[in-house]
């Protein structure tokens, strides 16, 4: 589904986010990427869609980024960012959620099956002809995702999907996504959210692919989480945990 050789990618003020990273993900993989502040997780998930280009090469959901079509790779790839208010701009939910299906063309019978489809993954069909801002910070994250199930991606990518939500927002989330098949990639500082969501978790520090393995494995290693700005909440048991 992803398949990253040598990528790299410097911003114009001479940064390097990205320092010739190498990184494969199999199709329905769940693959948390981890990793402080300023480590290259957010400019990673920006070349996943084409919104950032890079040296290297890179492909994703059977096409190559930055030679085929842009169109046709935003529609595999979808994109969820932290603030939900950032893709969440029309008057009533269903119709932000009908927003993407309506510009791919789709007589609108299909385009709102696909309205109520999505919004009922994610427990949200209730709230269909309510105002986005009206909702509560997880209900918009929840919208703002099905937004993205609407146009039926091959790839799921989210960043810090945990973000200020409160415990129930955080629960309900959890519950959401653990429902979503397919292939996901996670970026998040959440730690449990990660061992809860992914069974696979990628360390970049650096733009350096660091660290490369199983969620459980990668978590119960207190020397690389440490050296990586990295921790478990106190007193989190990761043998209770339940993928």
């Amino acid at each position: 589904m992803i398949s990253a050789r040598g990528l790299a990618f410097a911003y114009p003020n001479g940064h390097g986010a990205l320092s010739g990273i190498d990184l494969e993900i199999a199709e329905d993989e769940r693959v948390a990427l981890l990793g402080p502040n300023g480590a290259g997780k957010t400019t990673l998930m920006l070349h996943l869609n084409g919104l950032l280009t890079g040296g290297g090469e890179l492909d994703v959901a059977g096409l190559r980024v930055g030679r085929d079509d842009m169109r046709e790779l935003r529609g595999r790839v979808g994109l969820v960012f932290q603030d939900p208010d950032d893709q969440l701009f029309m008057p009533t939910v269903r119709e932000d959620v009908a927003f993407g299906p309506l510009n791919l063309g789709l007589p609108a019978p299909e385009a709102l099956a696909r309205v109520d489809e999505a919004l009922d993954r994610v427990r949200m069909g209730h709230a269909a002809d309510r105002a986005p801002h009206a909702l509560s910070m997880g209900e918009r994250r929840r919208v703002a995702i099905a937004t993205v199930l609407a146009m039926r991606p091959r790839l799921l990518v989210l960043d810090e999907p945990s973000a200020n939500l409160d415990p129930r927002g955080r629960r309900e989330l959890v519950e959401v996504l653990a429902d979503v098949g397919g292939t996901m990639l996670v970026a998040t500082h959440d730690l449990p959210l990660a061992a809860q969501l992914c069974e696979r978790a990628v360390v970049l520090d650096g733009g350096h692919v660091v660290a490369d393995g199983p969620v459980a494995e990668i978590l119960a290693d207190p020397e690389l989480l440490a050296a990586h700005d990295l921790e478990l909440p106190l007193g989190f048991d990761l043998a209770r945990v339940v993928l």
